[in-house]
C-alpha cells in the first residue's frame, strides 16, 4: 500500500470554484434592482399624489384636518384650493335661507359729485383754489377762480359805463322836450297877441275906410297883416302840439331813447351772468372729498373737485339678477369691510329698476366680472353713518336678510 501524501501543494493557477461566479452575479442583480426601483418609487408617488389632488379622498381630507394643513398654502399660485375659501373670494353666494350676499361700495348719500367749471369757461385756467379736502361748503359757494376773471370784470365795467350813457340820453331827451315845449309855448303866446293887435287895427282901419279916412292900400295891407298873424298863430299851436306828452313825436324821442337804456341794461346783465363764468362754486351743501386739479392747471373734463353729503352715508349694492327678486324695500342689512373693526347696519332704501352689468368685483382674478346686477341702495343708521364718513368708495360686502323688511 502506498503512502497517501500528508500535505495540500500549492498550485500554480487559481481555483476555479464555483464561488466566485456566483458573487458576481449577485453583485450584477442588485445593481439592475438599484436602477428599477428607484423611478418605480418615484413614479409611484407622482401617482399617487395626482390621484389624491384629483380625486380627493376622505383618508386625504382626513389627514388635512388632523395636521392642520390646508391645501395650496405651501404656494402663492395654488391649482387646488378648498371649496370654502374660493366662496369667500367670490362673496357672491346665498349664505342661509332669506340672506343675500353681495359686493358693494360706501358712498355719501346721492353719491359723488364731481364739480366741473361753468359753461362757456373756454380755455380759461385754475388761477385760485378756496377750499380744501374736508371742508363743508354750502350752495352757492366758490370753490375756485378761474384766470379769466379780469377779462369778464372789464365787460362788466363797460356795461356799467354804456347804462350811464343810456341813461343819460333818456334824461337829456326828456329835457329837450320839455325846453321845447316852453319855447312852442312862448311862441304861441306872442303870436296870439300879435294876431289879437292885428285884429284890432283891422277893425280900426276897416271903420276908418268906410267912411273914407284911409286909403285902398292902407286897407289892403292890415287885412294882408291880421291874416299873416293868424297864420303864424296856427303854426305855433301845431308846434306846441308836437311837444304834447301824449303826441307821436314825443313817444317817439322818448321811446328810441328808453330802448337805448333797455339794451344797455340787457349787456350789462349778460355782462353780470358772464362773470359767473370765472367762479367755481358749490352746486348744494356737501363735504369736499378730493380736488383733482391745481393753480395754473386747465380744469379736467371729469370735474375737478369730488362733493359729497357725508352728514349721511349710503352703500350701493350689486345683487345679482336672480337674486334682486328677494330683496324688498326696508330689508336690514349688515356691511363688513376689513377696514372697519365694526360690521354698518342699515335698511334697503332703492332698488334699482335697470339691469346692468356689473362694475364691482373682488380682487380674486378667477372671479366672474361679466355678471348681470342690480343696483340696490342701502341707507345706514346714525352710529353706522359716523363710522363711514370718511370711507367714501370703500369696497365692502353687504349681506341683506331677504324678505324681513322691518
Amino acid at each position: 500500500m502506498s503512502d497517501q501524501p500528508t500535505s495540500t501543494i500549492a498550485l500554480p493557477l487559481d481555483d476555479n470554484g464555483t464561488a466566485k461566479p456566483i458573487e458576481r452575479i449577485a453583485r450584477s442583480t442588485t445593481i439592475w434592482s438599484y436602477w428599477f426601483v428607484v423611478p418605480l418609487v418615484f413614479v409611484t408617488l407622482f401617482t399617487g399624489a395626482v390621484i389624491g389632488m384629483y380625486f380627493q379622498p376622505p383618508g386625504l381630507r382626513v389627514f388635512f384636518n388632523a395636521t392642520g394643513l390646508e391645501a395650496g398654502a405651501g404656494t402663492q399660485t395654488p391649482i387646488a384650493l378648498a371649496i370654502a375659501q374660493v366662496q369667500t373670494q367670490e362673496q357672491v353666494a346665498v349664505l342661509s335661507e332669506g340672506d343675500v350676499v353681495a359686493l358693494g361700495r360706501i358712498i355719501p348719500f346721492g353719491d359723488v359729485s364731481s364739480v366741473a367749471t361753468p359753461s362757456g369757461a373756454g380755455d380759461a385756467r385754475i388761477a385760485e383754489i378756496r377750499v380744501s379736502v374736508g371742508d363743508v361748503v354750502d350752495a352757492g359757494d366758490i370753490l375756485a377762480v378761474l384766470d379769466n376773471l379780469p377779462q369778464l370784470q372789464s365787460a362788466v365795467a363797460s356795461a356799467n359805463a354804456n347804462v350811464t350813457v343810456r341813461d343819460a340820453n333818456l334824461v337829456q331827451t326828456r329835457a329837450a322836450i320839455i325846453a321845447s315845449r316852453a319855447e312852442a309855448q312862448a311862441s304861441l303866446e306872442r303870436a296870439q297877441a300879435t294876431a289879437i293887435a292885428a285884429h284890432a287895427d283891422l277893425e280900426r282901419t276897416t271903420s276908418l275906410f268906410e267912411r273914407g279916412v284911409t286909403t285902398r292900400a292902407a286897407f289892403d295891407q292890415i287885412i294882408a297883416r291880421a291874416s299873416e298873424t293868424q297864420r303864424d298863430e296856427v303854426r305855433a299851436i301845431a308846434t306846441l302840439s308836437r311837444y304834447e306828452t301824449g303826441s307821436q313825436i314825443v313817444q317817439a324821442d322818448i321811446a328810441v331813447a328808453q330802448a337805448n337804456l333797455a339794451a344797455a341794461r340787457a349787456d350789462l346783465n349778460r355782462a353780470e351772468l358772464d362773470l359767473g363764468r370765472a367762479y367755481v362754486r358749490a352746486p348744494k351743501r356737501a363735504t369736499v372729498l378730493d380736488i383733482n386739479a391745481r393753480v395754473g392747471e386747465s380744469p379736467p373734463s371729469g370735474g375737478m373737485i369730488d362733493l359729497g353729503d357725508t352728514s349721511r352715508m349710503t352703500v350701493e349694492a350689486e345683487v345679482y339678477q336672480t337674486l334682486i327678486g328677494r330683496v324688498t324695500i326696508g330689508d336690514p342689512v349688515v356691511i363688513s369691510t376689513a377696514a372697519l373693526s365694526q360690521d354698518l347696519t342699515g335698511v334697503v332704501s332703492a332698488i334699482g329698476l335697470e339691469i346692468g352689468r356689473q362694475s364691482i368685483t373682488s380682487s380674486d382674478p378667477a372671479a366672474n366680472t361679466d355678471a348681470r346686477v342690480v343696483d340696490v341702495i342701502v341707507i345706514l343708521d346714525a352710529p353706522s353713518s359716523e363710522r363711514a364718513r370718511t370711507f367714501t368708495n370703500l369696497e365692502a360686502i353687504v349681506r341683506i336678510d331677504a324678505g324681513r323688511s322691518e
